[in-house]
């Protein structure tokens, strides 16, 4: 590491750790409430600074050549790769970490307890099905299964853990095509209420622009759910800020994803139009960062995890960000976010 980047990692540590919760007022704030983590439930107030969107594996194999001739790979290759990306975000600061991975994408309980064992990080994965990318990772029971027994398999991960493993869902994960609602995404959609009614899991989903958005709280709303128990993820891919701004006045959680170098300004820019229009506490922010790659030659190209402590956060700061906004954005919105609790409409 240079000396700037070697700086520039102590002042985010610094920064990050100034901002972690007061313990008394947080704890009798969030008295009772948990989020779940692959290594059981964890009570909010010791989430710390969250990630809350990012990957430490991923296997882009469609379905139906999955089912034939799945990718193989080696937990412990993939984890003496991702670990130190994870070693070096808790060095800055991070105590959660939200792994967005769907089924179908290579979703690993396994890896991940393991992971969250050896990094001393809290990590969540999902439930639920992703049928972005023109349903080539959809299993096909999601097309036969009737609304009610498709809630029925998350439900019972949530009840019994996931494959066997004992591993539990942190929230419900759902990827669409960034159009109208398919009937397919419809589906999803009123399965992932009945789930949430059931369960308390958040519903993060994979959007993009506003017409699926609105058609999700749509739903959401007539099945009685409240919009804060909903995640638009890549709202940043919305380009008119009016849209995901009304989303937020509703209630609506709106995920800034893809934090990277070159989205640097963008982001800073999104995030301060949402702190004017006093939307700050509606806001959540990561990378969509990782991943190792199965079938790709070691993995293939990682995109670290410290793009939002080295860079994002230093110029917020310069931008004029406070030490409490931050934490707003980095600490209190996840916990706000993710807690188990059933948010009724």
């Amino acid at each position: 590491m240079n000396r700037r980047g070697f700086l520039q990692a102590i002042s985010a540590a610094t920064l990050m750790n100034s901002v972690m919760p007061s313990r008394g007022a947080t704890r009798e704030r969030d008295a009772g409430r948990y989020i779940m983590t692959v290594r059981g439930k964890v009570a909010v107030e010791d989430m710390g600074t969250v990630l809350t969107h990012e990957h430490a594996l991923a296997n882009f194999q469609p379905y139906a050549e999955w089912l034939e001739a799945p990718h193989a790979y080696d937990r412990e290759v993939v984890i003496q790769r991702v670990l130190p990306h994870l070693e070096r975000i808790r060095e800055l600061g991070c105590r959660t970490f939200v792994d967005a991975t769907a089924v179908g994408l290579g979703r690993d309980p396994i890896l991940l307890r393991e992971l969250s064992r050896r990094s001393r990080l809290h990590l969540l994965t999902v439930t639920g099905n992703y049928a972005a990318f023109d349903y080539k990772f959809l299993p096909d029971y999601v097309r036969t299964d009737s609304v009610e027994a498709l809630a029925d398999r998350w439900i019972r991960e949530w009840h019994d853990g996931i494959e066997g493993t004992g591993v539990r869902p942190g929230f419900i994960k759902l990827g669409f095509n960034g159009g109208a609602l398919s009937d397919v995404e419809q589906k999803l959609v009123h399965a992932a209420a009945i789930t949430h009614r059931a369960t308390g899991l958040t519903i993060g989903v994979h959007t993009g622009p506003a017409v699926a958005a609105y058609e999700e709280l749509a739903i959401l709303e007539r099945a009685k759910v409240d919009p804060s128990a909903w995640i638009w993820i890549h709202a940043q891919n919305e380009n008119d800020p009016a849209r995901y701004e009304d989303a937020a006045r509703r209630g609506a959680w709106i995920s800034l994803d893809g934090v990277s170098p070159e989205s640097l300004d963008a982001h800073v820019d999104r995030i301060f139009g949402l702190r004017e229009k006093g939307l700050l506490g509606r806001v959540l922010v990561s990378q969509d960062a990782g991943w190792y790659w199965v079938g790709e030659p070691d993995g293939g190209k990682f995109r670290p995890y410290d793009t939002v402590f080295t860079a994002l956060i230093p110029a917020l700061r310069a931008r004029g960000l406070t030490k409490a906004e931050i934490k707003t954005l980095f600490v209190k919105n996840p916990a706000d976010a993710f807690a188990v609790r059933v948010r009724a409409g």
